[in-house]
């Protein structure tokens, strides 16, 4: 087979997506995730219903995503990093306290909770790692551009004075004043990034099931002409004849925000820019809609991972490329709750009494004292031929079936049934009082559910964290510092260079790390660990270790050694030689050194028995 050129790759590419956005517009995922987003957000009627009648949203699904996903993405991560060869071991624990540090600094946890919620709602979420190398133009400052001078000055008389025969070709100050630059080329990024991507601006092959059989994956991002015309990354005589995009039909299967906002863009003109992710060649390429050509020809993909994307994947179909999400399972059973309530509301207000009366029976004062809400107010009747019973009566109403308020309890029972949110997690008392054993059960059914989601975002979270390290391993220059917690609970701060971090290593979450703890289980799980090795205390147990972690891990208290006495050094005592032996024969050790507590200081198991309200081991 003829190798293909790069106008035909190109052209192949254009179908691709093509094929890849008919395929999600056909089976109706556009659609489908704009409805979630309409119910995550309330917006569960047409706008031309909600204008015409009183209408209620009972936004149990809002409810159901900000159950789980503080549940299981609140906290920043505690990564564990484990070397794969022996001669990393050392360095394992310093590449650990880098990861974690990186996580924090760069505040990864604010994409990567966004990618959550997307996870949550649609059924998958998307996360870009790259690196980033910025330079910007600045102008410079007078103290920088005096520095500048003088160096230039100086590198000007050491020519002179090592050339004294080229006195005349030496530049004169005028000439140094007028070449010291007003602006320079500054760093402004070098560093590893995580973004959250929009599930509206990936695609991918149709083809596939996961991102494993996948053979490639596109971005979409929209850029306006102008931006995409002065980048330099791209080809000059390329991007130069990049045009605005023609009709809306570009962003219909974008997030529902392009559509809201795009009369409000001032005229900007918008162009589409692809950034197409051959897997099965491993090169990457950049094109636009409106151009010839490509900005970026197919290259090899920058990083040693290949194409960038993370998928976070929610309740997986067989056979089927998208999973599926929280709110989907529910969107019905929300749509009839929401019906059933405003239909209450509107019954509801059948009941309001109304009354029907003789006109002619009454004079204008007499209809003003009728419909008046003062008590005892006199109402003179007119019409004295008929009866008073036959001038005023109650219009007739319809009594609403009390079956119908049951209705709204049944729908909201099944919604936490399908989607395994307890009323105790949403907050809620429940009307049915049950024992502590029953609710125990429910508690661990929903745990069960809940560990799932947790394991998913924890594998993610090592995936994230591997490619943060090998982007560091391949783009690194120059020294740069980490934060690592010493012994003592201060920070430290550490240099490192790229040889320091060099090496193959497993990343892993700390199971649990990223869900919020309640200070008051904390602080009983603390407790109860000193009540479980009391026994232990003073002889396998160190207590001044035991007391650190509890005020540390328990408590909160970050410098906990301020807070334990300081053991004084015992004063080193000269053998005596026994009675009738050799002059340096040493005396037995007295037994009283090797007592239970380990030979810590009585006054200090002293302090550790009244503070922690527990017997510790008698010497």
């Amino acid at each position: 087979m003829a190798r293909m050129s790069k106008a035909e790759k190109l052209e192949l590419y254009r179908e691709r997506l093509n094929r890849s956005r008919g395929w999600r517009s056909d089976q109706g995922y556009d659609s489908l995730w704009r409805r979630m987003i309409d119910l995550y957000r309330g917006k569960h009627w047409p706008a031309s219903t909600a204008m015409q009648q009183d209408l209620i949203a009972v936004n149990l699904s809002f409810s159901t995503i900000n159950v789980i996903a503080p549940s299981v993405a609140v906290n920043h991560p505690k990564v564990v990093v484990k070397a794969n060869s022996p001669e990393d071991y050392d360095r394992a624990a310093f590449v650990e306290a880098v990861i974690n540090h990186l996580w924090k600094h760069h505040d990864f946890r604010d994409p990567f909770r966004r990618s959550v919620k997307d996870f949550l709602i649609f059924g998958h979420g998307w996360l870009k790692v790259g690196w980033r190398f910025v330079e910007q133009e600045m102008s410079l400052s007078n103290y920088e551009q005096a520095e500048i001078a003088d160096d230039m000055f100086r590198e000007v008389d050491n020519f002179a004075f090592s050339n004294p025969e080229l006195a005349e070709d030496v530049t004169s100050d005028e000439e140094v004043m007028a070449n010291i630059p007003d602006t320079e080329m500054r760093v402004v990024q070098d560093q590893p990034f995580v973004e959250r991507i929009s599930p509206f601006d990936i695609f991918v092959d149709p083809e596939a099931t996961c991102m494993d059989d996948a053979a490639w994956i596109c971005q979409r991002i929209i850029r306006t002409v102008t931006e995409v015309q002065k980048d330099t990354r791209y080809k000059v005589s390329t991007r130069k004849n990049v045009g605005p995009d023609s009709g809306g039909s570009f962003y219909n299967d974008g997030p529902p925000q392009r559509d809201e906002t795009k009369v409000f863009n001032d005229g900007e003109q918008l162009c589409t820019v692809w950034e197409y992710y051959s897997i099965t060649d491993n090169t990457v390429c950049v094109f636009s809609d409106t151009s010839d050509g490509y900005l970026i020809d197919p290259t090899p993909m920058p990083y040693a991972y290949g194409q960038p994307f993370t998928m976070l994947r929610n309740y997986d179909v067989p056979d089927q490329f998208y999973p599926m999400g929280d709110l989907e399972s529910i969107e019905s059973l929300q749509l009839e709750l929401d019906k059933t309530r405003s239909q209450l509301m509107n019954d509801r207000k059948r009941g309001q009494r109304k009354y029907l009366y003789m006109e002619r029976a009454f004079s204008e004062a007499g209809r003003e004292a009728l419909e008046s809400d003062d008590d005892n107010r006199l109402v003179p009747v007119v019409d004295e031929n008929r009866p008073l019973s036959e001038t005023v009566v109650p219009m007739p109403q319809t009594p609403i079936p009390p079956e119908i308020y049951n209705y709204s309890n049944i729908i909201e029972g099944d919604i936490n049934t399908v989607s395994g949110i307890s009323e105790y997690a949403r907050g809620a008392l429940p009307e049915t009082r049950r024992t502590a054993t029953e609710a125990s059960i429910i508690a661990d059914a929903q745990n069960a559910r809940a560990a799932d989601k947790l394991a998913i975002i924890e594998i993610s979270i090592g995936h994230i964290a591997r490619r943060v390290m090998q982007l560091l391993q391949q783009y690194m220059t120059g020294e740069q510092m980490a934060r690592v917690n010493g012994n003592g609970g201060a920070d430290l701060w550490v240099p490192y260079s790229r040889d320091d971090i060099i090496g193959e290593y497993d990343f892993t979450c700390e199971a649990g790390s990223t869900q919020p703890m309640n200070d008051t289980i904390r602080k009983q799980q603390a407790i109860s660990l000193l009540n479980a090795v009391a026994p232990l205390i003073g002889t396998v147990i160190d207590p001044a270790a035991i007391a650190r972690h509890v005020l540390q891990a328990g408590f909160g208290i970050g410098d906990a050694d301020r807070f334990l006495m300081q053991q004084q050094p015992m004063p080193e005592e000269q053998p005596q030689p026994m009675p009738g032996g050799p002059a340096n024969m040493p005396l037995p050790p007295d037994e009283g050194a090797f007592a239970p507590t380990g030979g810590v200081p009585p006054e200090l198991v002293a302090q550790l028995q009244g503070q922690m309200g527990m017997d510790l081991p008698a010497s």
